[in-house]
């Protein structure tokens, strides 16, 4: 039986008496160099030599990522070493598909963040690693391939004694990987994860990187069924009833305020959510939603729209003054991207939930964010001088030194900035509203190409 020890005995002693008093520690904390009283010893079997190995345990949270485990094994008969890493955070609503233009050779020492549920293939040389066939791990773009290389070299000896030609064939397979490194001709890295916890470094953060592509896509049965996530069968039970109609009317949700409980999204410590249903006024009904964590004082508010979608998209463009610009309210739903031309600053609709904010909180939240996005421990020089100039200009604009233009664009129409002028129909001289066609593109994103509408009743 495997036995497990805290690497601190601080953590191995009895609660206090008064124990209910006592805040919960946080689960994940920000990673750093000086988490040892976190880490988790456990004894198990080394897959080398089968004597008893230790293997390390430590949940940490990685900068602009997600909740992470990271596993150090270590064996002293053999001196066999592994380290992996699992996604601790909870599956995301859909599924990511990333795709990076490696084009010189500092590309390949971008980091990549890949969960047990992601896929990766390389078309150029007809590469392809499936999904789950590999263990989730902290790499670089050269690391993905250094270790297929590795994997391929097993048993190339014997290999090459029983069968030959199936040797011969895979070292010239080798060889193009290793040419691979030395990117004498462009190639691309497809990185597809059904679970939605991979990530690809963008090394010109906070400007939009023109290699790298990420979009977003629906699950099919199938993948969800990987991930363990099954539909509940109608027609064998029904754990929540329908209630009337008229048994609850929506009047009555109006000042209401619902909790229910749930992982805070800093530490995931258990935690309650507050959700209330109310009326913006020039605007329509919103759902807002707060929760506080006692465990580690995290604090969100989110916002999501009460509505459908839009006939059409809306665009905002708020020209930044004076004190007064940055008062303005502003609706974001989870739709709706930001950017500023000024900055070449582009934010995608998932950096930021929804919110009802104002400007100046929104671009608060924008500057946390990208203080956020950098590996602090290990990225290099440049990068955190390019970053910190960024963040100097940023405070700038916060300081009205520096005139801006933000841009917010819904393809839902469902994001909302308030106009200073007294007629509420027309907005002021610093604020233009747009409204637009979507695109197939925006329809697909949104869901609406495969959604029907009409006779769906008669397929029921």
């Amino acid at each position: 039986m495997s036995t497990v020890s805290a690497a601190s005995g601080s953590n191995a002693t009895s609660p206090p008496e008064n124990a209910e008093n006592v805040r919960p520690e946080p689960i994940f904390r920000e990673i750093n160099a000086e988490q040892t009283d976190e880490v988790v010893e456990i004894e198990s079997a080394c897959m080398n030599c089968f004597e008893t190995g230790v293997t390390r345990l430590l949940p940490t949270k990685i900068p602009f990522f997600r909740e992470v485990v990271l596993m150090s094994f270590k064996c002293d008969h053999c001196g066999h070493i592994n380290n992996e890493m699992q996604s601790a955070s909870e599956i995301q609503k859909s599924g990511i598909r990333i795709e990076l233009q490696v084009r010189s050779v500092a590309d390949l020492n971008r980091r990549v963040v890949r969960s047990d549920n992601s896929s990766i293939s390389i078309p150029e040389v007809e590469l392809e690693i499936p999904v789950q066939s590999q263990k989730g791990e902290v790499t670089t773009v050269e690391g993905i391939i250094e270790r297929t290389i590795a994997g391929l070299s097993q048993d190339q000896d014997k290999r090459r004694i029983d069968h030959p030609e199936a040797a011969a064939s895979i070292d010239k397979y080798i060889e193009r990987l290793h040419s691979l490194k030395e990117v004498t001709t462009p190639f691309r890295l497809l990185l597809e994860d059904i679970s939605g916890n991979s990530f690809v470094e963008n090394p010109l953060a906070p400007a939009a990187d023109t290699q790298l592509k990420t979009s977003y896509f629906t699950r099919s049965q199938l993948q969800n069924e990987q991930l363990g996530l099954y539909e509940q069968n109608h027609e064998e039970q029904h754990l929540l009833k329908p209630i009337a109609e008229d048994a609850w009317p929506i009047e009555n949700l109006h000042g209401e305020v619902l909790q229910f409980p749930t992982n805070c999204p800093s530490c995931q410590a258990p935690c309650e959510t507050n959700m209330k249903l109310t009326n913006i006024p020039h605007f329509k009904e919103v759902v807002i939603m707060a929760t506080v964590c006692g465990a580690c004082g995290h604090k969100t508010n989110e916002v999501k729209s009460g509505g459908g979608v839009e006939a059409q998209g809306v665009r905002f463009r708020v020209q930044i003054v004076s004190r007064e610009d940055l008062t303005r309210d502003v609706l974001k739903s989870e739709t709706c991207s930001l950017s500023i031309p000024e900055l070449d600053l582009e934010v995608g609709p998932h950096a930021l939930c929804g919110r009802f904010t104002t400007v100046e909180g929104l671009l608060v939240a924008m500057r946390d964010q990208l203080d956020g996005t950098l590996f602090h421990d290990s990225a290099d020089e440049t990068t955190k001088q390019q970053m910190q100039r960024f963040l100097d200009t940023f405070e700038d604009v916060m300081n009205l030194k520096r005139v801006i233009t933000l841009v917010l664009e819904d393809p839902a129409g469902n994001t909302y900035v308030q106009s200073l002028s007294d007629d509420d129909k027309e907005p002021d001289d610093k604020l233009t509203v747009e409204r637009y066609d979507r695109s197939f593109e925006d329809n697909e994103d949104l869901g609406l190409n495969d959604m029907k509408t009409e006779g769906y009743e008669q397929e029921a």
